[in-house]
């Protein structure tokens, strides 16, 4: 199948009731995050299974759907792309990690930034010079900068932290709760593997963390050590 054909096969799994439901969840509206966005109203598990039955699909072909201006056609190539990068030889790697960065306008919501950096932007940055991690969380685009703290989930699950840690503390100050929810997640990670780590970042930094960051940060935590957390008494 070409990108015409799967567009269209997707607009058919298309429901109307999820598409407006997605539009309101994913802040569509003026001046939200995801403004401008459409829906065809498809389900992941459902895109997951059609991403499996088309994995003969060309690169040419995936770049075209992820200039698409629906959200799950987006969900689509960018699903497509993980698969191809997780089977593919080293060039292929580097193309599909070349076109992630090459489409990053694209990439325009959390759950497509989540879905992707961690496998492509991790993936591909793991044993070398991790640099574009932080061009990407100086960016202005809330979704480049959302992109450098997720990719770090790769290496969070190998027990490398350092990356994670510095751009944690990079966008500590950042203006956008989606960076707070993103930093705190990653922050919660590490201290499943490595307690020791994450509270020994918070220590000196804790109180001055948006709160949205420190509640995801801490989530894992006890209720009455939480609590201890939130009233900066620690």
């Amino acid at each position: 199948m070409n990108s015409q054909e799967i567009h269209g096969m997707l607009e058919a799994l298309g429901d109307p009731a999820i598409a407006a439901h997605s539009q309101r969840f994913f802040k569509t509206g003026p001046g939200e995050y995801g403004e401008g966005d459409r829906f065809l109203g498809i389900r992941i598990p459902v895109i997951r299974a059609q991403v499996r039955k088309h994995g003969d699909l060309s690169m040419g072909e995936t770049r075209c759907l992820l200039i698409s201006p629906y959200h799950e056609v987006r969900m689509f190539s960018l699903l497509w792309l993980v698969m191809r990068f997780n089977k593919g030889d080293e060039p292929e790697r580097r193309t599909i990690y070349e076109a992630y960065l090459g489409h990053t306008a694209y990439i325009n919501n959390w759950d497509l930034v989540d879905c992707s950096a961690h496998p492509i932007l991790g993936g591909y940055l793991d044993g070398r010079d991790r640099k574009p991690l932080y061009v990407l969380a100086d960016s202005e685009s809330i979704w480049e900068r959302r992109m450098a703290i997720m990719a770090c989930l790769h290496f969070i699950r190998k027990l490398d932290f350092a990356d994670a840690l510095k751009l944690s503390e990079r966008l500590q100050n950042d203006g956008e709760d989606l960076i707070h929810k993103a930093v705190g997640w990653m922050l919660r990670e590490i201290g499943k593997r490595d307690l020791p780590v994450e509270l020994s970042f918070l220590k000196t930094r804790y109180r001055q963390m948006p709160r949205t960051m420190l509640r995801y940060a801490i989530e894992r935590f006890p209720k009455e050590e939480r609590g201890r957390y939130l009233r900066g008494e620690v």
